[in-house]
């Protein structure tokens, strides 16, 4: 680590768990700030870049786009921001998870009934499940 609790990008790489390439496109998506560059080029992050890549890692394992966490992070900083705001991000996340569950479900049942017409003895081109992708019912 380097003197003032600064970090290089392979150490802030390690302790969020995610590999240097992220951290460089995080970058270009401007979630996280280009950190000043020693002499010899090296990326200087301060000791808080961790915690901000947990943050962006955090909140897409909960679903939430890029984009949706720029939201985020820019409501954090902004002082007129309220809990609120967040919330309601929150909550069309939900329905926008709870519509794809929707959406799953009924793929899987419709590929549940096609599995149940195909014994698995025909011919590949007499396959049902085959022939169901080619019908326009």
């Amino acid at each position: 680590m380097e003197e003032n609790g600064r970090l290089l990008i392979g150490e802030v790489a390690r302790a969020a768990r995610v590999n240097i390439q992220t951290l460089r496109y995080y970058e270009r998506r401007r979630l996280l700030q280009a950190p000043p560059r020693t002499a010899s080029n090296y990326r200087i992050y301060p000791a808080d870049a961790v915690l901000r890549v947990q943050f962006i890692k955090r909140a897409q394992e909960l679903g939430f786009s890029l984009r949706e966490i720029e939201e985020l992070l820019s409501l954090r900083a902004a002082p007129r921001a309220r809990c609120a705001d967040v919330r309601r991000r929150a909550e069309l996340k939900l329905k926008d998870i709870d519509e794809r569950v929707r959406t799953l479900r009924a793929m899987g049942g419709a590929l549940s009934g096609l599995i149940a017409e195909c014994a698995g003895k025909k011919p590949v081109s007499e396959c049902p499940i085959l022939e169901s992708f080619d019908s326009t019912r």
